[in-house]
C-alpha cells in the first residue's frame, strides 16, 4: 500500500516510521509546506519521497492528514474533492468541527475520523520516534458515516502498528479529550507562566525543580501552533472543564485558609482513586 502523509511532524513522522516497520505501507510519500521540514524528513528517512499535495493524493491508496486542526477545516474538503476510492484519515485532537466541515461532502464516506492518543511535548520532523503508538489507544469517530471498507482498512492500519481501538461519536470524543488531554496542557502552560513570574532567576528553577515539577510542566514545551487551534475548536468543553478545575482550586484554597486540613486530606484521598484507573 502507498500512503501519503501530509504533515511530517511528530505524529506524521512517527506514523511513517511505524507503518514502514510494520510492513503495512510499502511506500510512504511525505508532504509538508515548510521547506525545512521537507529537507529534514528526507534526511531522517521519514518518507521514501516528498511530493506536492495534488501528486501525493493521486499516487496514494490512503492519505493521512497530520496538520493542525484549524488547517483541517480547509484541507480535508480540498483532499476529498480530489480522491476517487482513496481513503482519507485525520489524526487531530478535536473531532466535531472537522466532521461537520465535510458532513455533506459527496465523498464523506471515504473519510475516517481518527485520533491516535499518543504524543510528546516536542514537534517537527526531529520529534518523530519509533514505538510512539505501541499499546496506545486510537479513537475512531462517527464510524457509521464512513464507508465500511474504509473503516476496516483504517482499523487494520492501527492494529498493524500496535494500537488498541475504541469508538466514539465526535461530540463525546471532544468532551472526553477536554478532560483527559486538553486541560492538562492548559494547566501546564499556566504553571509554567506562574513559575517564570515568581522565580525570576533561571538557576533557582533549575536547581530546585524536582522530577515531579518537570513531569507536571513538561507539556508547556508543546507547540502553541498546535494547541491554540485545539483550544479554539474545543473552547466550550474546555471552559466547562476549567470551571470545574478552578472550583477545586478555590475549594483547596478555602480549606487552607480555614486550617481545615482534615477535610483537605479527605479530598486528597478521593483524588488518589485516580490510580485505580491509571494503573
Amino acid at each position: 500500500m502507498t500512503i501519503s502523509i501530509v504533515g511530517m511532524g511528530l505524529i506524521g513522522g512517527s506514523l511513517s516510521l511505524a507503518l514502514k516497520e510494520s510492513g503495512f505501507a510499502q511506500t510512504i510519500i511525505g508532504v509538508d509546506k515548510q521547506v525545512e521540514h521537507v529537507v529534514k524528513a528526507l534526511e531522517l528517512q521519514l518518507a521514501d519521497k516528498m511530493a506536492l499535495l495534488d501528486d501525493a493524493i493521486q499516487q496514494a491508496d490512503l492519505i493521512v492528514l497530520a496538520v493542525p486542526v484549524d488547517s483541517l477545516l480547509t484541507l480535508l474538503p480540498y483532499v476529498l474533492d480530489r480522491v476517487d476510492r482513496q481513503i482519507v484519515i485525520d489524526v487531530g485532537s478535536t473531532k466535531r468541527p472537522i466532521v461537520e466541515a465535510v458532513r455533506q461532502h459527496p465523498k464523506r464516506g471515504r473519510f475516517v475520523a481518527t485520533h491516535p492518543m499518543a504524543g510528546t511535548e516536542y514537534s517537527g520532523p526531529e520529534a518523530a520516534i519509533r514505538g510512539l503508538f505501541t499499546d496506545k489507544y486510537t479513537v475512531i469517530c462517527d464510524a457509521a458515516d464512513s464507508d465500511e471498507d474504509a473503516v476496516t482498512t483504517v482499523k487494520a492500519l492501527y492494529e498493524a502498528i500496535g494500537m488498541k481501538i475504541t469508538e466514539f461519536d465526535s461530540v463525546s470524543h471532544d468532551v472526553h479529550t477536554a478532560y483527559i488531554s486538553h486541560i492538562s496542557h492548559i494547566c501546564s502552560f499556566a504553571l509554567a507562566l506562574t513559575t517564570l513570574e515568581k522565580e525570576k532567576e533561571a538557576n533557582r528553577i533549575f536547581e530546585l525543580a524536582s522530577s515531579g515539577f518537570a513531569s507536571t510542566v513538561r507539556l508547556a514545551k508543546s507547540s502553541p501552533e498546535t494547541w491554540i487551534p485545539i483550544f479554539r475548536q474545543n473552547r466550550d468543553n474546555l471552559l466547562d472543564v476549567l470551571d470545574e478545575y478552578i472550583n477545586n482550586l478555590l475549594k483547596f484554597k478555602g480549606l487552607m485558609l480555614s486550617d481545615s486540613y482534615g477535610r483537605f486530606e479527605e479530598y486528597l484521598r478521593e483524588a488518589n482513586d485516580i490510580q485505580r484507573i491509571l494503573e
